[in-house]
């Protein structure tokens, strides 16, 4: 693998664990890591993770002690408050009482470059050798995408992998005789007649199909037009043509699809604030009967079932309508998120020895089992919740300590094979059902997933500037859809892309690539 230049700051974080690991570590005591200079085995496990609960757990919270028997030592978990997390991790690193396990929750500069000068275990053997079941990546190609060139450096924390969905008002579907859509022709169908077909039935022309707000970010952030990009075959950030990655925003296409975005807006199927509605209102639209398509998370299709149930319980069966990923015209495929947020890794500062890390793999992978799920993911059952028809069901005098627990313990849950503890109990049959479906079309969507195939791989140059390039080709589109530039506009950003960075980015990413094998 070629050199690669480090930046100052983070030079001096990777200079910090390595010369803290090759001179011995500490003795175990203080509030650091527990791994000793001398290779003795584990005592305790220290964890530095982030709460977003109001106030992280006590030393004696039922929780920690449940897991520490599961883990087979105690848990000593340096909670840190989410918003202060990124600049906890960069000050830990610098120093010298560095915990045994730490979650990252990105790939930033400070990472990657300590990681690869050595600061952290390499785990890629490890876990792939099937010595630790429960750390056996369900999915490999999430696994993949949250290494660094290729290198995995830690146990990712899954999430969902197939998100993408088309929500829409089911009174609307049925006042028109219309059905779910299979395709984007049926979408873009469904967005006239829901603009231009009186949907709701009260004679006035005060409806439009597609809600979209502005998105916060620029091409790969998962806005509804990356979704329709990826239908239409124009790959996810990256696309394989012939063993060379070329951007997907580069490819033919990625053109047919922005014309299709055009049409919606051009014709007026799409809200006229698209550009400038604040995205905490999404759902507004939708629920006031003035929108009837939203392309997001499945989790919102949830969310709107469940706003609509508490203005008229039983309602939200006729309003709220689900679909998975469209077929475009060049075929059919899914778009995926990258499947992970963050991950557990292990510096070698702490744990020095192979028999150390083959520990702490072993803990983690006890972490791992479905007792340990339920722990993290729910608290203590018969305290608050308990088991109904194999249903989480939580205990509403015990609320308070619920959120601590989803806000704080939940954090440590990496579930890579899989999320085995209870479903928690759903509030109506209708939202039961919607549960049920959310996951059909997760496995069903799976199967056409296009991964970014360069999720893995670390540009120096993305890194310091990808954010610009993204708004630069982020930007145009919206003022393509708009009218305010033409294609000579949108070559003209697609050129401004390559000459400021892009194609350095271009020419980083296929080394790294050529070097996966």
């Amino acid at each position: 693998m070629r050199m690669r230049r480090i930046a100052p700051i983070a030079a001096a974080v990777a200079g910090a664990l390595v010369l803290t690991a090759c001179s011995g570590g500490g003795d175990g005591d203080g509030d650091g890591g527990n791994g000793g200079g001398d290779g003795a085995a584990l005592e305790s496990l220290t964890i530095m993770a982030p709460y977003f609960a109001e106030v992280p757990p006590e030393s004696d919270d039922p929780v920690g002690t449940a897991l520490s028997e599961v883990a087979g030592v105690p848990l000593e978990i340096q909670w840190v408050p989410n918003s202060a997390y990124g600049e906890r991790i960069n000050t830990v690193l610098a120093g010298d009482d560095i915990p045994d396990v730490m979650v990252i929750t990105g790939k930033d500069q400070g990472f990657v470059s300590t990681a690869l000068a050595g600061g952290f275990w390499d785990l890629t053997e490890y876990l792939q050798s099937g010595d630790y079941p429960n750390l056996v990546s369900e999915n490999p190609d999430v696994e993949l995408a949250s290494g660094v060139n290729g290198q995995i450096f830690g146990v990712y924390r899954a999430r969902d992998v197939i998100r993408a969905s088309v929500i829409l008002r089911q009174d609307w579907l049925d006042n028109l005789g219309l059905e779910l859509p299979e395709t984007t022709d049926d979408l873009y169908e469904i967005a006239r007649a829901f603009t231009e077909d009186d949907p709701d039935g009260n004679g006035e022309d005060d409806t439009y199909g597609m809600i979209a707000p502005q998105w916060p970010g620029g091409i790969g952030s998962n806005s509804p037009y990356d979704t329709i990009d990826v239908w239409y075959g124009s790959g996810n950030m990256w696309r394989d043509d012939g063993g060379e990655l070329i951007p997907a925003f580069t490819t033919p296409e990625w053109r047919e699809a922005v014309e299709f975005e055009r049409d919606l807006v051009q014709n007026g199927y799409v809200n006229p604030d698209y550009a400038t509605m604040d995205p905490a209102t999404w759902n507004e639209p939708f629920l006031n009967g003035d929108g009837g398509i939203i392309l997001d998370v499945q989790s919102r299709a949830t969310q709107l079932a469940d706003l609509f149930e508490q203005q008229e319980e039983g309602s939200a069966a006729d309003k709220v309508a689900l679909a998975g990923q469209l077929s475009g015209p060049n075929g059919t495929f899914a778009l995926p998120t990258t499947g992970y947020a963050g991950f557990l890794a292990i510096p070698r500062s702490s744990i020095q020895t192979e028999e150390q890390l083959e520990q702490v793999l072993q803990m983690l992978n006890d972490l791992n089992t479905t007792e340990a799920q339920n722990l993290m993911n729910h608290g203590i059952e018969g305290d608050n919740f308990t088991v109904e028809d194999g249903y989480a069901v939580f205990n509403p005098e015990r609320q308070d300590f619920t959120d601590q627990v989803t806000g704080a313990w939940a954090q440590l849950g990496m579930n890579v094979a899989g999320y085995n503890a209870y479903p928690i109990q759903p509030r109506t049959e209708f939202l039961g059902e919607l549960g049920d479906l959310r996951l059909q079309l997760q496995d069903e969507d799976l199967a056409n997933a296009v991964f970014n195939p360069a999720a893995g791989l670390v540009s120096d140059t993305y890194t310091t500037t990808g954010t610009q390039l993204d708004n630069i080709i982020g930007d145009a589109r919206i003022q393509y859809l708009a009218g305010q530039i033409d294609e000579a506009g949108l070559d003209e950003a697609v050129e401004r892309w390559r000459t400021t960075g892009g194609d350095q980015v271009t020419t980083e990413i296929n080394e790294l690539y050529s070097q996966l094998g």
